[in-house]
């Protein structure tokens, strides 16, 4: 097998002070891939409470940036339910408050996650072709072997729509879907028969410790090393790993024995995935593919090292005091769904 063995590292919802330290432990500019470039990870970045100036470095460290939306409201069937403007406003209104106050002028800000994984259907994924979106990664497929490749929304899923009431698109569209397959977390796939897969890591409720988990990853690694090469995605929320220092203690200890073990391990972001798939190399080539070495291993921060602390409100949100922190000069109001620039003209 030519195929490099591809792993999606992602974050979800805001970057600020809770989970910036756990990101510099992780992304410590000593873990590199075969290539000789850092390890990168890819952030769906939610609004509220999130650090711009934060997003600005992870950005120019050469992670990936993508939607989360503003609100990330609570209700969830909202997001089943919501137009093609609701869409808009949540994902491409986010995109346009990271690409402002994150200072990321280069349009690299290109998927989306749908909060809650709660899928848009044909409304999310026509708002996301009329905005120019290039993916989505919110779609869930059930565990199977082997798992699934990254596939386009021109043609009919290849799975089933998975997972309660989710509302799966059912029309063409231009987009990319960075499916979700469900990981194995069987501690014995030979009994264990009934239990579900999970998508995001911290659902699968029945890793109780540190050698559980580094065994869940050493086992989902295998099942898509050993058979088809599908990227591997490990999608986490940041608290999980920061409130269980032994499951961060697991997981730095496997990534570090993969890159150690295995030269055809690559820690990409999902755009990064997507060129591979688009301009497929092997594992030999894949040193050279200059899609790879995009920000290869950037050095310290030079600019921006006091960002703007500024306290905001705005009225969409009545009796609330924001801070926001930019490297950007501070707007006159809280960005928020009617007023994405923070201008105050509603």
């Amino acid at each position: 097998v030519r195929v490099p063995q591809m792993v999606m590292v992602t974050f979800d919802d805001a970057i600020n002070n809770n989970n910036i330290d756990l990101y510099k432990e992780i992304f410590n500019k000593q873990r590199r891939n075969p290539n000789g470039c850092d390890i990168k990870a890819t952030f769906f970045v939610s609004h509220k409470y999130t650090n711009y100036s934060a997003v600005e470095e992870m950005h120019r460290l050469g992670h990936e940036i993508a939607a989360h939306s503003i609100t990330h409201n609570d209700d969830e069937t909202f997001w089943t339910e919501a137009s093609v403007e609701d869409w808009a406003k949540e994902m491409a209104g986010s995109r346009l408050i990271i690409e402002k106050f994150g200072n990321i002028t280069d349009n690299s800000v290109v998927g989306t996650r749908a909060p809650y994984l709660r899928v848009g259907g044909n409304r999310q994924f026509k708002m996301m072709e009329e905005q120019s979106f290039l993916y989505d990664s919110s779609i869930t497929a059930p565990l199977r072997n082997p798992p699934l490749w990254p596939y386009t929304m021109y043609f009919k899923m290849p799975h089933r729509c998975h997972g309660n009431l989710q509302n799966c698109p059912t029309r063409s569209h231009a987009v990319w879907e960075i499916v979700m397959n469900e990981l194995d977390r069987r501690e014995d796939p030979t009994i264990d028969e009934e239990l579900a897969g999970c998508a995001m890591v911290d659902s699968c409720s029945n890793i109780l410790n540190g050698d559980q988990f580094y065994n869940f990853l050493t086992h989902n690694f295998y099942r898509h090393f050993d058979q088809n090469r599908a990227p591997l995605g490990l999608f986490f929320h940041a608290a999980w790993l920061k409130n269980n220092p032994e499951y961060l203690d697991a997981f730095l200890y496997w990534v570090d024995e993969v890159l150690e073990a295995h030269p055809e391990v690559y820690f990409v972001t999902m755009t990064q995935v997507i060129q591979w798939i688009q301009n497929p190399v092997s594992i030999d080539s894949a040193k050279n593919f200059a899609a790879w070495q995009e920000k290869c291993s950037p050095g310290p921060r030079v600019h921006c090292l006091v960002p703007n602390s500024c306290k905001l409100s705005t009225d969409e949100l009545p009796g609330e005091a924001l801070r926001m922190h930019t490297c950007a000069r501070c707007p006159n109001k809280y960005p928020w769904l009617n007023d994405p620039t923070g201008d105050g003209f509603l």
